[in-house]
């Protein structure tokens, strides 16, 4: 087996990224603190073709050199806005047709490989901050709640971790 040299790999450009087709998700980041975090969100964001990422509250937005250490560009290929307040950014995007999904531990929650994302849908993924999770505000305004099943002993996953499994998913489940 040989590994790929990057001419092999037939990446698109920027202009190619913006105009193809995308996975109908916009990943919301509500408090998060880490600019390595953002950073993160935004190349996997890019490696799954997000709609857009929603930039909420104290999260960092770019351009900033934290943010591009792990971004590696993915900052000028995703789409992004940043709202004051997340409850402001929910309100905006139901008005767009999103449906609005906390990822996060609740009660009541739908075990993520339980859930059947519609192809007809579009979906806001909350992803928290890293030490409190999704506001409660913010809970108390979604339209469902996915859940990570997790079997160690820690009680949850780092934000990248967590996003890279549900886009994953979606993706798996919507595209492949």
């Amino acid at each position: 087996m040989e590994k790929l040299k990057l001419d092999d790999l037939n990446r698109v450009s920027i202009e190619e990224f913006k105009e193809q087709d995308k996975l109908p998700v916009a990943v919301v980041l509500d408090n998060v603190r880490s600019m390595h975090n953002v950073g993160s969100v935004f190349r996997t964001g890019d490696g799954f073709a997000i709609e857009k990422l929603v930039l909420c509250g104290i999260t960092a937005c770019p351009p900033h050199r934290e943010i591009e250490k792990t971004a590696l560009g993915a900052t000028l290929s995703v789409d992004w806005v940043h709202f004051e307040k997340t409850t402001e950014a929910i309100i905006s995007l139901r008005s767009n047709g999103y449906t609005i999904i906390a990822i996060e531990q609740a009660k009541n929650s739908t075990m993520l490989n339980t859930f059947t994302p519609d192809p007809e849908k579009k979906y806001a993924l909350i992803f928290g901050n890293e030490v409190d999770g999704v506001s409660n505000e913010v809970m108390s305004m979604i339209d469902e709640c996915i859940e990570i099943p997790q079997f160690g002993t820690k009680h949850s996953f780092n934000i990248v971790i967590s996003a890279g499994i549900v886009l994953w998913d979606f993706f798996a489940k919507l595209r492949l």
